[in-house]
């Protein structure tokens, strides 16, 4: 039998994250001030967020270290595997080598806690007692909760109401390891109330949960927000995955010519490609990089760039990035992860540079690959795994056609276990494509505040 797994010895963990904002080939439009529409300063930003995590959004050094402490928590379950996908290969009849680095092997399963744990550090540092934050699926908030139990911190956790009456194991998971989590829009907060006001029946969105998260921060000098996804240092605290699979990829004499992941705000997606795309800008590397997105929530491939809040009430600053429009709701589909209405500036500039692209999909077909992957290689994954097996067995089938040994790695970001309400639907025939209306996308768009 073919040995699947490879592992890199612990010794081997990298010691620094990677900040590909040193190697763009020019820089990002900085965020602005929601009020006075200037460059935002560390003084915009310092009522939520420590000084430390401020100075990473900014930084244009190429490696910044990991704290000690850090790399402690993370050698519970770091290195992450890299697999190589035999039996799909087989199935498929491609000629492609397959490879997925899995991240579900974390405690909450999923690839979140390499920030979420590396923000609670810097916080505790800085002398927070309390974070809140906001979750679509619960990944980041089950991650942020078991980051803050270990470094002894209090979390809020506003869960998209949607995404909390489909998944309460999540939120069973968040409450063991002590956060207090509620369904958002809450009437704790303005934001909460208001969206209520309007829509009684609201089924939340993550631009939503964001702005009650961070009017909870801003209205608390013990409390700071944690954001788990968009922002740069987000991004960078995720680069230790694509980092490990260079590593591991080295020990079987492999390179990828296709790099894939799902993309909601774009962490995980970065956290794999970024390492790669270093290559490609510093060693001209071949290889593409693909974001998939849901066609119910389809930034990248139908949005705008342009400046947009990051949440519905307009408390956050204003970011460069490809937009759905902040007022933007999407249907309530099972990859709450991937709701989101904006994404990274970061990705969004790459994408808009040509060295990311993008592809969207229903719903059918990503659980239909998500079964396919089960039935091949045994793990059940995330729908919002799923939409990244989609585009890698997409790929596969066209090297197939093509007769191309080409390499696919893509990011297996997290596990399904939580989401057998969602298979269910699938088995029993509830699953249909979500195409959100072109015209609402229009309507949404044409809203936005024209920012010169």
């Amino acid at each position: 039998m073919k040995e699947r797994k490879i592992i890199l010895a612990e010794k081997e963990m990298p010691k620094q994250w990677y900040n590909i904002q040193a190697d763009l080939p020019y820089p990002i439009q900085p965020p602005l001030n929601p009020v006075t529409r200037q460059p935002a300063g560390p003084d915009d930003l310092s009522a939520i967020f420590p000084m430390a995590l401020i100075e990473q959004e900014v930084s244009s050094e190429r490696w910044i270290d990991i704290p000690e402490e850090v790399l402690d928590i993370y050698s519970l379950w770091r290195p992450s595997p890299l697999y190589r996908a035999y039996s799909l290969e087989k199935a498929l009849g491609t000629p492609a080598h397959i490879y997925y680095k899995h991240e579900g092997v974390s405690p909450p399963g999923s690839h979140k806690p390499n920030t979420a744990v590396a923000q609670a550090y810097y916080n505790k540092k800085a002398g927070i007692k309390r974070l809140s934050t906001e979750t679509g699926a619960g990944q980041w908030g089950s991650a942020l909760a078991l980051a803050c139990n270990y470094f002894g911190l209090e979390c809020t956790v506003y869960m998209v109401k949607v995404s909390y009456q489909q998944k309460p194991y999540r939120r069973s998971l968040m409450e063991t390891w002590g956060a207090n989590v509620f369904a958002s829009p809450t009437d704790l907060t303005e934001s909460g109330r208001a969206m209520l006001a309007r829509d009684p029946d609201s089924i939340g969105s993550l631009g939503l949960a964001i702005s009650e998260a961070v009017e909870d921060a801003a209205g608390r000098p013990d409390t700071n927000y944690a954001l788990g996804s968009v922002l740069n240092h987000v991004l960078l605290h995720q680069t230790i995955i694509g980092l490990e699979c260079k590593e591991q990829l080295k020990l079987v004499n492999d390179y990828p010519d296709f790099v894939i992941a799902c993309c909601g705000g774009g962490s995980n997606l970065a956290g794999i490609s970024f390492p790669f795309l270093h290559d490609k800008f510093n060693d001209d590397k071949s290889l593409r990089v693909i974001a998939v997105e849901p066609k119910a929530c389809p930034t990248l491939t139908k949005g705008t760039f342009t400046y947009d809040y990051g949440d519905v009430a307009k408390h956050t600053p204003l970011l460069m990035m490809y937009t759905l429009g902040h007022d933007f709701i999407p249907p309530g589909i099972h990859a709450g992860g991937l709701r989101y209405h904006g994404a990274s500036p970061l990705v969004s500039q790459l994408c808009k540079d040509g060295f990311i692209e993008a592809r969207a999909y229903g719903q059918e077909g990503v659980f239909e690959a998500a079964i396919t992957f089960a039935r091949t290689e045994g793990i059940l994954p995330a729908p919002e795994t799923a939409h990244a097996i989609k585009a890698a067995i997409d790929v596969a089938l066209e090297c197939k056609e093509a007769g191309a040994e080409k390499t696919i790695l893509f990011n297996f970001s997290g596990h399904g276990h939580f989401d057998l309400t969602a298979y269910d639907d699938y088995l029993a025939g509830k699953i249909k494509d979500v195409e959100y209306p072109q015209e609402l996308i229009d309507e949404s768009i044409a809203s936005l505040e024209k920012i010169s």
